[in-house]
């Protein structure tokens, strides 16, 4: 196996930065209930705690504008049920808001992963 190690990238013209479009741009796992807390991320400076079950994921470094595109998923650490619902209530350039839901009802959820692709 080899690793690559370099200081920069440039494009083949040498003249500036490649071209990286159509990858993740920022990504979340955090802890929904009780102190909302990250567990690991990518380009998320914080999670704003808006009220039971709505959330902002905040980004370190804004996006160009408001059209990127979300995957959420969410999930009991512990295994236990937690169907529901979860989805982008709005997006800006410098974070999505996220909002959860279990049986119709707005609900602080375990794990809630998030990802940012533009």
């Amino acid at each position: 196996m080899s690793t690559l190690r370099v200081n920069s990238i440039s494009d083949i013209a040498g003249t500036g930065s490649p071209n990286i479009t159509q990858q993740c741009k920022a990504w979340v796992n955090f802890n929904g209930t009780g102190a909302v807390a990250i567990r690991a991320q990518y380009n998320v400076s914080s999670i704003t705690d808006r009220g039971v079950g709505q959330y902002t994921v905040n980004f370190t470094n804004a996006m160009p504008d408001a059209n990127y595109a979300v995957a959420l998923t969410k999930g009991n650490l512990n295994n236990a049920t937690n169907a529901g619902e979860y989805y982008l209530s709005s997006s800006t350039a410098s974070g999505a808001l996220v909002n959860t839901y279990e049986n119709g009802v707005v609900a602080d959820i375990v794990s809630i992963s998030v990802a940012i692709f533009r």
